[in-house]
This record gives structure tokens, sequence and C-alpha cells, in this order.
């Protein structure tokens, strides 16, 4: 290793890991846990978009992401509900990094790693691809199948499938609204 490269290696390094988690999967905490060996500090941010529809609120997928990462001493997290760019300004990161499950994922996140560089050219991206038992898990489907019943216990940590459960059956407790004549 040139010695150059090797003072690069002694600062310590912090990326930023950002998502919706509506909910967290194994994906995502796969993801995660490799990010945390491979860097020196992980943020974790959760995108807040007002004019997004959720299923949880930020408030509770902040309480699920933080309980997994309560194990990984160099992970924070946080939510935001600005540009990632900006907020990665705000706590002084400039690496990004993106978990990708299969070339349709990586389009897309390619083309978001464009964007955020045109609007901060300080900002990189680095793709982790997912572990491959965990290539077709996508949060859509996990509230899809949930819904229905179906056993989501090998998609998502425990703590997540309980609050997804219980959400279900607070909101099908819920009375129906019947629309107007």
């Amino acid at each position: 290793m040139r010695s150059g490269s090797s003072a690069i290696l002694r600062h310590m390094f912090k990326v930023l890991l950002p998502g919706t988690f509506d909910p967290p999967t194994n994906g995502h905490l796969n993801i995660l846990r490799r990010a945390s060996r491979l860097f020196d500090a992980v943020e974790v941010v959760i995108a807040v978009n007002p004019g997004k529809s959720y299923f949880f609120t930020s408030e509770e997928r902040l309480a699920m992401m933080s309980a997994l990462a309560q194990d990984l001493s160099n992970v924070t997290v946080s939510t935001w509900n600005g540009l990632i760019v900006d907020f990665a300004d705000r706590i002084g990161v400039h690496v990004i990094v993106r978990g990708v499950r299969a070339l349709a994922d990586f389009d897309y996140e390619f083309e978001l790693s464009q964007m955020n560089r045109s609007l901060n050219p300080r900002i990189e991206t680095i793709f982790l691809p997912t572990d491959q038992k965990y290539s077709v898990i996508r949060s859509s489907a996990i509230k899809d199948i949930a819904g229905f019943g179906g056993d989501i216990s090998g998609m998502v940590p425990a703590n997540v499938a309980k609050a997804l459960h219980d959400k279900l059956r607070a909101r099908a407790a819920e009375p129906r609204k019947t629309p107007p004549p």
C-alpha cells in the first residue's frame, strides 16, 4: 500500500445510510451490519417526506431502527425531512451507502446517486449488494403479505414483525368510514 493510501485509512470514516425503512427488513439490517463493519461510523437517516404516505410514522420507524442498531456501537439513527445531501452536509459526511438487490435497484440507485452529486458534488455513493437470501425482500411486499396473514418471520426482524402485526390489528379494529351517498 502506498503511503498516501494508508493516511486515508487512519482517519475516521463515517458514512450515511438513508432510507424510508417502512418497515425495516432483514435486507436493511444486513446492509447496516455490513456497513458497520466496513466503516468507523454509520449514520442511519430515516427519510421523512411530508408528501408521501407511510405505513409507520417517522417515530415508529425511528424506534424500530434504533432497536435494530442498539448492538452496533458505531451506528446512530436519525430522521430528516429534507434532502439527504443537506443532512450529509449538516453532519459532515460525504459518502452515502446504498443497498442494491438487483439490476433494477441499481438503475434507480445509480440515477439517485447522480442526482445527489448534481445537488452536492462532494457526495459519493457506494453500493453494497444485499446477500442473495434477501434479494427479493421489498417493504411493500412484506406489508401485503402480512396484511393477508402470511408468514413474514424470515423477512423482517422480530420487533418489526410484531409492530407490523400490531398496526394491522389496530387498523382492522378501526371503524370503517362509509363514503357519502
